[in-house]
């Protein structure tokens, strides 16, 4: 995924903004103007290092000088020093938060994302890791690139996408039938994606031309259900099939063996836990 420097910045300055406020009082307090010190950002547990190309570029706008020791997607192991930055004392210690949020959360999600890709893999599972729109509101970028590095799939970054025809969309055209044929006449290039609760309904949706069929909160064994309804209508193959809902680390490769192509988990993203990691002056 890639974003324009300028574009990112702009985010990252708005970031630091809401948490300064009108000012670091503190720093201004406490620590001397014009001071120059250096400091090194740690990892204080094991996992998948993400967002430091975010974090240099931070750095790098606030003027710091900033050196990274490890890129994204390296393992690192508790005690490994990530960047090394240098600078003005006060913006440091102004922007730490900030810059810690962001590395840690990212680096959480690419935690959590290596960590069931690689078990799909020693498994032999075909199907591919996939994040939701369950983000963290104005993070949508830095969550689904997170997800990227650990090697999972961002599924749709925005609306405008794909077509993913849900419950309510159902509810309000009538039908699976309905809501997909209005879909397809609205003349739009994009997939068509539809969400269903039964058995009967993935197979309509397919019927009716649907390029994706999410089973929403199906077991595994409703899943093999529909994957097998699917085969004998015709449509087993050339409609992926993606699952989505109740989904863990503790049942994933029983979905993985139901045939699926695409496993969503907002869990990757809405309760993803941070890596720990800080910032330390050290001269």
């Amino acid at each position: 995924m890639f974003m324009p420097r300028k574009v990112l910045e702009e985010k990252l300055k708005q970031m630091l903004a809401e948490d300064v406020g009108q000012g670091d009082v503190t720093s201004e307090a406490v620590v001397p103007a014009g001071l120059t010190v250096e400091a090194e950002v740690l990892a204080k547990e094991a996992g998948v290092a993400a967002g430091i190309g975010e974090t240099v570029i931070f750095a790098e706008s606030l003027a710091l000088s900033v050196k990274a020791e490890v890129a994204d997607g390296d393992e690192i192991k508790s005690g490994t020093v990530l960047l090394r930055i240098s600078g003005n004392a006060r913006t440091i210690l102004s922007a730490e938060r900030t810059l810690l949020n962001l590395l840690s959360r990212m680096s959480g999600i690419a935690t959590a994302t290596r960590r069931l890709t690689e078990k799909l893999r020693k498994a032999n599972g075909t199907a591919k890791i996939a994040a939701t729109r369950k983000i963290a509101p104005g993070l949508g970028y830095f969550d689904k690139k997170a997800v990227v590095i650990g090697g999972g799939d961002p599924h749709r970054l925005r609306l405008d996408d794909m077509i993913l025809i849900k419950d309510n969309h159902v509810a309000i055209a009538g039908s699976v039938e309905n809501a997909v044929k209005k879909a397809k006449a609205s003349g739009s290039s994009e997939k068509i994606e539809v969400e269903v609760t039964r058995v009967a309904d993935a197979v309509k949706a397919a019927e009716a031309g649907a390029d994706i069929v999410m089973l929403d909160n199906f077991s595994p064994k409703q899943v093999r259900e529909a994957a097998e309804a699917l085969k004998k209508a015709g449509f087993f193959g050339k409609v992926q099939l993606e699952v989505s809902g109740g989904i863990t680390e503790q049942n994933l490769l029983e979905y993985a063996s139901a045939q699926v192509d695409i496993i969503s988990m907002g869990a990757l993203t809405h309760s993803v836990k941070a890596l720990d990691i800080s910032l330390e002056i050290v001269k």
